[in-house]
């Protein structure tokens, strides 16, 4: 009998004011088979200085009959790795007390946080950590051409940015390699990777890092590299998946300053009505291994394809919930043994 090897599964960021137990209850009622909690929903307080006990939570897992597809922790690693530029764009991601922190302050608070929630994660029996490294390089890069790529006396950005990586990612890489966890990176415009190439150089410059994989998601694939040429690039890395759809309005620069995201020209979608083809997209993560590799590393039967739908006008909990549904009824099908071809003329 045919095989299935993706199960239906749902991000847990923008669920977050849900808490960890309606969010499960959620993704249960909506017909997920697992999920992917936020760091933020682990947290046993507001300040973030303590977690839920890993039989806590996977009590609750057990609860609503659901598979543990990873922890998400986008938002902590982002802020350990821009916190020296001063940003601002971060703080709604930062713990309350932490807000008048020092950016020294700040990165040294978050990687301990990190650290700790790798340790918490290890016990919950998760070798798979989506999240992305934040801007490493600065702000002038993270622009892109023309800005930030000139060298001169005593000054060269993008060298700088390869020593600046290696040394503040050297201990949580460290950490994660000791607890034979994988930080998946989600390769993402405003991070220290925002395209294949830059995703293996990355790899490169800290000598082929084992922990060092990808959170594959093809909505971030809206500036001119194709999402089957990025991740055929790095697939070998590919330890994560999440499913997301988008559009592109013509007309609209791609780069414009706009807070209104109705009025932006990349705009997330439902599933089903997008400009990327899911199916083709699920495809693609079966021949770079995806399935195969996060089934070794976690040591399950099938691989998660995690929804992270959004939608400017559709309700985020139906968005969600048909997103779930999308991916049960439409990726979740049974793998072909061999070609169509086997048996024609039998």
């Amino acid at each position: 009998m045919a095989k299935t090897i993706f199960h239906s599964s749902i991000e847990g960021a923008q669920h977050g004011p849900k808490g960890l137990e309606n969010f499960l209850a959620f993704a249960k009622q909506s017909g997920a088979a697992g999920a992917q909690p936020s760091n933020y929903m682990l947290e046993a307080s507001d300040d973030g200085t303590s977690f839920k006990s890993a039989k806590e939570i996977k009590d609750c897992f057990e609860k609503n009959g659901l598979k543990i597809d990873g922890i998400s922790a986008h938002c902590p690693f982002w802020v350990h790795t821009s916190a020296w530029t001063g940003t601002k764009s971060g703080h709604p991601f930062i713990h309350g007390p932490n807000q008048s922190k020092s950016p020294s302050e700040l990165e040294q608070w978050y990687e301990d946080y990190c650290l700790k929630l790798m340790d918490l994660t290890a016990e919950l029996g998760v070798k798979i950590m989506p999240m992305f490294w934040g801007v490493a390089f600065g702000w002038e890069l993270a622009t892109g051409y023309p800005w930030g790529f000139w060298a001169g006396p005593g000054f060269d950005l993008v060298e700088e940015g390869k020593e600046r990586f290696v040394k503040k990612t050297e201990k949580l890489r460290a950490h994660a390699n000791s607890l034979g966890m994988y930080l998946a990176h989600e390769i993402h415009p405003g991070t220290a990777a925002m395209c294949a190439d830059e995703f293996n150089m990355l790899v490169d410059i800290c000598d082929g890092d084992k922990c060092l994989g990808v959170n594959a998601d093809p909505s971030h694939c809206w500036e001119g590299e194709h999402w089957e040429d990025r991740f055929l690039k790095v697939g070998s890395r590919v330890y994560g998946c999440h499913v997301k759809n988008f559009t592109i309005h013509k007309g609209v620069p791609l780069r414009k300053m706009e807070s209104d995201w109705h009025n932006r020209a990349m705009q997330f979608t439902d599933l089903g009505t997008g400009d990327l083809n899911m199916t083709r997209y699920a495809e693609i993560m079966m021949r770079i291994g995806y399935p195969k590799r996060y089934c070794q590393a976690m040591g399950t039967d099938s691989a998660p394809l995690v929804v992270e739908a959004e939608s400017n006008y559709r309700d985020g909990d139906a968005t969600s919930a048909d997103g779930i549904a999308w991916v049960r009824d439409n990726l979740c099908f049974p793998v072909a043994e061999g070609s169509f071809e086997d048996a024609m003329g039998a």
